[in-house]
């Protein structure tokens, strides 16, 4: 497909994707990838086939299975797509065990192979969790329960006794940036491929293409995992977004529903701010299968009541985690300044910290540390970088006053014990300036000048062929040069979020919004009456109306 089906708009479409190291040779892919040519053959994993072999083995012995699954929404989708290929061969004799956030953490636990043992388990799948578990496979093998490993996490110096590591990381497969969902969907896909193949009678009556309904997962967790958005996962998100506009899952269309939001108008956006925050509350509200039950009924009853279930501990989430931002900005109107915030509370729950971590980066500007203590009584805490510290770098030069820690360049998790806790501020203000970011020039705040004449919806429909966005093909920003605030005000229940209205020197208006804001959140204050610049996403906005194009706030800058 050529940039020429544009027309107008192909040189807006052409700078968007050489923004994006899209090179010419490789527009037509990226434009209209095909699934079966750019996605990749399962069996290339190492270890597919022995996983085969083995699992084979147990579905044809009518062994106990259990997909011991991690409790986020890579780990919970993921868990799903295993749950759908047992259903779908008839298989009964198989389990999903999701393991509770604050009582148990992530990884795999002994004493949930102890339970799993008890029920006479003897082959363990993982589901985005695994790699990097050598104590608890070596157990799980102990007990002789058999573990085949999907995941999609670093691999380290050592690989767990598994009979079979299933990672996109390990070569020979050519794409590393699958999800766990993903690579979990890619197991299925050899098994189905397998039991066609040595004709296991089950797996003969499969129709082809059946896996490609399972896409719909795939997208959530990729999107909701923030993979980038590229080579396979591009595809993959592509035309799971397909499956989930049309998904046949009661749990997604009651969940719509219940959110006022169109299921035949899904976008990448409404997997982040809606769909994934749902079902990361199940586990962060301390009910992991509640997630599952959404994704994996055939009941209506059922799926409406756990999509009302999932709503009201989201907002009971919310609650808590307005409350202690709450706190941390009354603890920090009497706290000398300091290179970063390190904050805790035996009373703060180690699930939420992430989520409050991040609404008081976003105030302060600073890197920010907050513990709490979970249900086993361990302090354990999240840390966000504001974009100028290298998280595990902080960690690092401060190993020697933490348990264990882990995570990426801007955001990551550790424990750290009772005598430790009291001197940790000192200790990580302290470790800042090894952990330095080096300065980067933001020379692209923003993709391309638009003017608001340009905002219409064949305008959209050509943006939206280079969807999916996300880490690695970003939404493109547009600035808008001297336009004038012509209307301000706020909305929502407790009136959280903005609303702009503005107007550009050829008499072109605007609606733009940006939640969780006030006019004073941006570089430049937006005053009513008063010119400035304004940096925004174009978007589709079909809640509770009819569909709308309005603009998302980035930000303003002083023309």
């Amino acid at each position: 497909m050529s940039t020429v089906q544009f027309g107008a708009f192909a040189p807006i479409i052409e700078a968007l994707l050489a923004k994006r190291s899209v090179s010419e040779a490789n527009v037509p892919t990226f434009l209209s990838p095909d699934y079966h040519i750019h996605t990749h053959d399962p069996f290339l994993f190492a270890d597919m086939d022995i996983a085969m072999e083995r699992l084979f083995r147990a579905l044809r012995s009518n062994e106990r299975i259990a997909v011991y699954a991690d409790f986020d929404c890579d780990g919970i989708p993921g868990a799903t797509v295993m749950h759908d290929f047992f259903k779908k061969i008839g298989y009964a004799n198989f389990e999903i065990y999701i393991p509770h956030r604050d009582l148990e953490g992530y990884g795999i636990h002994t004493d949930a192979l102890d339970e799993l043992k008890g029920r006479n388990v003897s082959l363990m799948i993982t589901v985005d969790v695994g790699t990097v578990a050598i104590e608890g496979i070596a157990y799980a093998k102990s007990l002789g329960i058999d573990t085949i490993v999907t995941d999609h996490h670093e691999i380290g110096d050592r690989m767990p006794d598994a009979v079979a590591v299933i990672n996109p990381k390990r070569a020979p497969y050519p794409f590393g940036e699958l999800c766990g969902t993903a690579t979990a969907f890619k197991l299925v896909q050899a098994a189905i491929a397998h039991g066609k193949k040595i004709k296991y009678l089950p797996c003969m009556s499969i129709p082809e293409g059946w896996d490609r309904w399972l896409l719909d997962l795939v997208a959530i967790a990729t999107v909701a995992d923030m993979v980038p958005l590229i080579g396979e996962n591009r595809v993959l998100a592509r035309y799971g977004l397909f499956v989930l506009r049309k998904s046949p899952r009661p749990g997604i269309a009651a969940l719509c529903r219940a959110l006022r939001i169109s299921q035949r108008d899904l976008t990448e956006d409404d997997i982040a701010f809606s769909i994934a925050p749902r079902v990361n509350a199940a586990s962060r509200m301390d009910k992991p299968e509640l997630g599952l039950a959404l994704l994996s009924t055939k009941d209506v009853a059922v799926a409406e009541q756990t999509a009302e279930t999932l709503e009201r501990l989201n907002k009971e989430r919310k609650g808590v985690v307005a409350s202690m931002v709450k706190e941390i900005k009354k603890r920090l109107e009497h706290r000398a300044d300091a290179a970063m915030i390190v904050l805790g509370d035996p009373d703060w729950k180690p699930a939420l910290l992430g989520l409050v971590a991040t609404s008081i980066v976003g105030e302060y500007g600073k890197a920010v540390c907050l513990w709490g203590r979970d249900g086993k009584g361990k302090l354990k805490g999240s840390c966000r970088s504001d974009g100028t510290v290298n998280v595990v770098e902080l960690f690092g030069a401060a190993e020697h006053a933490l348990i264990e820690y882990g995570g990426h360049k801007m955001s990551g998790g550790f424990s750290v014990s009772g005598e430790s806790v009291h001197t940790l501020p000192e200790v990580l203000s302290a470790c800042v300036e090894k952990a330095r970011i080096p300065d980067v020039v933001m020379a692209d705040a923003y993709d391309l000048d638009l003017a608001i004449s340009a905002i219409t919806w064949d305008f959209y429909d050509a943006l939206s062929h280079l969807a999916p966005f996300g880490l690695g093909n970003a939404k493109p920003i547009f600035r808008f040069l001297d336009v004038t605030v012509i209307d301000v005000r706020q909305f929502g229940k407790t009136k959280e979020h903005l609303e702009v209205t503005i107007e550009d020197k050829e008499g072109g208006r605007a609606r733009a919004i940006s939640f969780f804001s006030t006019p004073t959140s941006f570089t430049a204050p937006l005053v009513m009456g008063e010119s400035t610049h304004i940096m925004a996403c174009l978007e589709k906005s079909t809640f509770g109306r009819a569909p709308e194009l309005r603009l998302r706030l980035v930000d303003s800058v002083n023309n």
